[in-house]
């Protein structure tokens, strides 16, 4: 029996297949645990930024319910989840979320691609359930299906985005760099962010070598750390100290004084090995709780360091390039290019490996009650309970 071609829409099923790539292809950059509503213990929302630049939060209950719901229908497809809230945050990947403070007070951070550090109010993402129908063609959630589209409301910040408007309280642009004749630089890209909130400031480590520290309160560069011979990749924030760590596509993580602005230490996870050309960029380093241990990720290998003895007390090579690493306690939980959760001592012995969704993963962040939250390449998180099974999966 042949089909009736007559109506054939060459050009919405063109279109349908390239919205089916842009879905493959979509990336979840950084995934966080939001601030507790409540004295519940188990964890209820989290946050992810993804390639094309959108910030949504998403109910785990929501999702675990629907994903029974698929089990008992004997579904197989995988659940795509109903975000609560959404916002086009940035005009390009969005590559970083923090949140600064706690509670309904707190500010959702989040830096992208083009240079900028945004700041939205979490009670506006928390207080926003007015179901919005989209109108016209622009719609910036476009990795969702439109039976979807037409029940989340929708903020948007950039472009005609229809529906409910939500617009930063916090802003902040990269400076530009005067070449010859006064022509100035692209704005560089923000990689990552930190923060300090007693001190009232967000650090981003950028595309132009630099890392900038900002004060919250005025919007204001405060000081700039100069050092680095090529872009940043990564940022934390030694509160204790007033010091931050940077890592760099040159190889090596810095510490900085916050008040000078000057670097005190260089660390270079290369050196006296003879596995030189092993090494490569630092993509991701931690600290633990008592900020006197950091994790490192470089390359395929994962490495910790004594910050007082400025030691090096273990290298572990990995299978595959680490993107992310956090501590657990004396634990250190890494996450790369490989559809692997991988747990390690402090000695750099692999403790377990949990397979998880997304074949190359860049963000692992764990819940205090234990679960796990891991994003990565196809827009896909996955969230892990504390005994290791998964509690579900989404995109």
């Amino acid at each position: 029996m042949c089909g009736d071609a007559r109506n054939w829409d060459e050009d919405a099923y063109r279109e349908s297949i390239l919205k089916e790539r842009e879905i493959q292809t979509r990336t979840v950059f950084r995934t966080v645990w939001a601030p507790a509503q409540n004295p519940n213990p188990n964890p209820e929302t989290i946050v992810a930024a993804s390639s094309d630049g959108s910030i949504a939060s998403y109910s785990i209950s929501s999702c675990i319910s629907k994903l029974q719901s698929f089990r008992n229908t004997k579904a197989q497809h995988l659940l795509v989840a109903e975000p609560d809230c959404f916002v086009q945050g940035h005009d390009g990947p969005a590559y970083d979320i923090k949140f600064y403070g706690d509670g309904e007070d707190a500010l959702l951070l989040s830096c992208g691609d083009d240079g900028r550090i945004r700041g939205w109010r979490w009670k506006d993402f928390t207080n926003s359930d007015v179901p919005i129908t989209l109108q016209g063609s622009y719609d910036p959630r476009s990795h969702l299906p439109p039976r979807i589209l037409r029940r989340i409301p929708i903020l948007t910040t950039l472009g005609k985005g229809m529906g409910k408007q939500m617009k930063p309280v916090l802003d902040l642009v990269n400076p530009q760099h005067k070449g010859p004749w006064g022509a100035l630089s692209p704005i560089p890209e923000n990689n990552a962010i930190a923060v300090n909130i007693q001190g009232g400031s967000i650090f981003s480590a950028s595309g132009d070598s630099c890392a900038y520290c900002w004060d919250v309160e005025t919007g204001k560069l405060k000081v700039v750390f100069k050092g680095h011979s090529d872009y940043l990749h990564c940022i934390v924030a030694r509160n204790s100290a007033n010091q931050i760590i940077t890592g760099s596509e040159d190889g090596t993580a810095r510490i900085w004084d916050c008040k000078s602005g000057k670097c005190i230490q260089v660390i270079d996870p290369a050196e006296n090995t003879k596995l030189k050309g092993f090494f490569s960029c630092v993509s991701c380093i931690t600290l633990d709780g008592s900020e006197s241990w950091l994790a490192c990720g470089s390359g395929q290998c994962l490495s910790i360091w004594n910050l007082p003895a400025s030691e090096c007390i273990s290298r572990t090579s990995t299978r595959a390039s680490v993107q992310d690493v956090l501590f657990d306690d004396n634990q250190i939980l890494a996450v790369g290019a490989e559809p692997l959760l991988c747990r390690f001592d402090m000695n750099g012995v692999i403790l377990s490996q949990i397979q998880c969704a997304p074949p190359s993963a860049f963000s692992v962040s764990l819940h205090p009650s234990g679960v796990t939250a891991v994003g990565g390449y196809g827009g896909l998180v996955d969230v892990i309970s504390q005994f290791g099974s998964h509690l579900c999966t989404f995109r």
